[in-house]
C-alpha cells in the first residue's frame, strides 16, 4: 500500500467514526418533529424504541463483527458494515409510519455497530511497521470530542430548518464517497483460509446483550424492578451469557475466545474500558438532569454544557501523541486518565448544589473531558498491542462490546440510586414530579435531588479510583506484537 493510499485510508476512516458519533447524537434532537410527523396520537410511546433498536442492533453485532473481520478480513466486514448502515439510513428517511421506522433503525444499528469497532481494527492494519501507534489515539480524541459537541447541534439545526428525514439522508452521500474511497485505497490484509464461524456464540452474544440492555432500558421506567417483564428478561440475560461461555469453551473458533482473557493487558484492558462507559454515562447524563431539573436549564440549552467536556476530549486527545513521543506509554495514560477523571467527579460530588457556579461545572467537565480524553485512544491502542494478530478482530471489538455493556449497566445503577435516595428524603413521587411543586416543597425536593446527585458523582469517583487500581496492574512494558500477518496467511485485497 502506498503512503497516498494508506493517508486516504486514515481520512475514510475518521470520516466513518463521524458518522458513527453523529448518528448517536442528532437524532435525540429530532424526536419531536418526528412524533409529531409520523404518529402525533401515539407515537410518544414508541420513542423508546426508537433509540433501542438502534442501541441493541449495534451491540448485538459487536462480537460477530470481529471475528469476521479475522476470517474474512477486515476490509470486506468494512464495507459490508457501511452499506448496511447506509441501506438502514435511506429506509429511515423514507419511513412512513414509526413502525417502520423503528425496523430501519434496527438494521440501521446492524450497520452501525461495526462503524466504531471495525473501523478502529481497519486503522491498525493500516499502520506501519514501527509506526508510532499514538497517532489513531491522538485523531481519535479529536474526533470524539468534535462529535460530541456538533453532533446535538447539527440534529437540532436539520429538524428545525429542513426536515427530519435529513438526519438520515445526511448520512448518504457521505457513505458513498466512503466506500468509493475505501474501494480504491484500502489494500487490506484477506485470508485466504476460510474458518468456520461461530453463529450460534454470536447468536447467544446478542441474545445476552439484547437481554441485559432492555432490564437496563425499562427497568424502573416502563416497567417496576421486580415486575415479571424485567425479572424474565434478567433470568434470560443470565441463561444466555452461561451458554455463551459454555459454547466459548467447546466451538472450535469462538467469537469471543476466552483465552483472551489470560493476557494480562487485555483482561485488565476491557475491565477499565467497561467502567469507562459507566463512568462516561454518569457525566453526561446526570450532569444534564442535574441542569433541568435543579437549575431549570432548558433541554436544548443543557446540551451546549457538553462543550467542555467536548474540547477537554479533543485537546487531551491531541496531547497523547507528542506526550506518546517522549516516551508516555498507554499504561502511564490510562493511569492519568483514571485518576483525572476520578478528580473530577470528586469536585463534582463536592460543589454540586442548588446555587452552585455554572461555570464551575463547565470547568469540571473540561476536567473530566480531559480524563477521558486520555482513556478513549489509549485503551484501544493497549488492546490491541497486546492482541495476538490473528485475533486482533475480536479484541478491538471486544473492547467496544464492553464499553457498551458498562454503560447500560451504568446508566440502570446511577438512575435506580438517583431515585432511591430522593424518595428516601420523603419528598414524595420520583423526580418527574419535582417540576410540579412549588414553594417550599419544590425547594426542598430540588435540596433532596441535588443531595441524591451528589451521591451519584461519588459513585462516577469510586468507580474511577477503581479503573485507577485496575491501571496500576498493566504490565510497565507492553509485548511486542507481530505487526505483520505471516506473508503465507495473507494476499492482496
Amino acid at each position: 500500500m502506498t503512503e497516498t493510499q494508506r493517508k486516504v485510508g486514515f481520512l475514510v476512516c475518521l470520516v466513518t467514526i463521524v458518522l458513527a458519533l453523529l448518528d448517536l447524537q442528532i437524532v435525540s434532537a429530532a424526536t419531536v418533529p418526528i412524533v409529531r410527523d409520523l404518529d402525533p396520537e401515539h407515537g410518544i410511546d414508541k420513542i423508546p424504541w426508537l433509540v433501542s433498536a438502534y442501541a441493541l442492533a449495534s451491540a448485538a453485532m459487536l462480537p460477530l463483527y470481529g471475528k469476521l473481520c479475522d476470517v474474512l478480513g477486515p476490509k470486506r466486514v468494512f464495507t459490508g458494515a457501511i452499506a448496511t448502515f447506509l441501506l438502514g439510513s435511506a429506509l429511515c428517511g423514507a419511513a412512513q409510519s414509526m413502525g417502520e421506522l423503528i425496523v430501519a433503525r434496527a438494521l440501521q444499528g446492524l450497520g452501525g455497530g461495526g462503524l466504531m469497532s471495525v473501523t478502529m481494527v481497519v486503522i491498525a492494519h493500516l499502520k506501519g511497521p514501527g509506526e508510532d501507534t499514538a497517532q489513531g489515539g491522538n485523531l481519535g480524541g479529536i474526533v470524539a470530542g468534535g462529535g460530541m459537541a456538533i453532533g446535538p447541534w447539527i440534529g437540532g439545526l436539520l429538524a428545525d430548518h429542513a426536515s427530519w428525514r435529513w438526519i438520515f439522508y445526511v448520512n448518504l452521500p457521505v457513505g458513498l464517497a466512503v466506500l468509493v474511497a475505501a474501494a480504491f485505497a484500502l489494500k487490506l490484509p484477506e485470508r485466504p483460509v476460510r474458518r468456520p464461524i461461530d453463529y450460534a456464540g454470536a447468536a447467544l452474544a446478542a441474545a445476552f446483550s439484547s437481554a441485559l440492555l432492555l432490564v437496563t432500558d425499562w427497568g424502573g421506567k416502563r416497567y417496576p424492578w421486580s415486575s415479571p417483564v424485567v425479572l424474565g428478561l434478567a433470568l434470560a440475560a443470565l441463561v444466555a451469557l452461561a451458554l455463551f461461555l459454555w459454547r466459548q469453551v467447546r466451538a472450535p473458533e469462538p467469537v469471543l475466545p476466552l483465552s483472551l482473557f489470560t493476557v494480562r493487558e487485555l483482561r485488565l484492558g476491557f475491565a477499565v474500558q467497561g467502567i469507562l462507559g459507566s463512568a462516561m454515562m454518569c457525566a453526561i447524563y446526570y450532569v444534564l438532569i442535574y441542569l433541568q431539573v435543579a437549575r431549570g436549564v432548558s433541554s436544548s440549552s443543557a446540551g451546549l454544557y457538553l462543550v467542555p467536556m467536548a474540547v477537554g476530549l479533543a485537546v487531551s486527545g491531541t496531547l497523547t501523541g507528542p506526550l506518546g513521543a517522549r516516551g508516555w506509554s498507554a499504561r502511564t495514560f490510562t493511569i492519568s486518565g483514571t485518576a483525572t477523571s476520578a478528580l473530577a467527579f470528586a469536585l463534582l460530588a463536592t460543589t454540586t448544589g442548588p446555587d452552585t457556579s455554572l461555570w464551575l461545572i463547565r470547568g469540571e467537565l473540561l476536567l473530566a473531558g480531559a480524563g477521558f480524553g486520555q482513556l478513549v485512544g489509549q485503551l484501544i491502542l493497549l488492546v490491541q498491542g497486546a492482541a495476538p494478530r490473528d485475533q486482533l478482530g475480536v479484541a478491538t471489538t471486544g473492547i467496544r462490546f464492553f464499553q457498551t455493556l458498562g454503560s447500560a449497566l451504568g446508566t440502570a445503577v446511577f438512575g435506580a440510586v438517583l431515585a432511591r435516595l430522593y424518595a428516601a428524603h420523603g419528598t414524595g413521587g420520583d423526580v418527574s414530579a419535582l417540576a410540579r411543586l412549588t414553594g417550599a416543597a419544590h425547594a426542598d425536593g430540588v435540596r433532596a435531588f441535588v443531595d441524591a446527585t451528589q451521591v451519584v458523582f461519588w459513585g462516577g469517583a469510586a468507580l474511577m479510583v477503581m479503573a485507577s487500581l485496575l491501571a496500576l496492574r498493566l504490565p510497565r512494558t507492553r509485548p511486542a506484537a507481530p505487526r505483520t500477518p505471516p506473508q503465507q496467511e495473507t494476499v492482496p485485497a
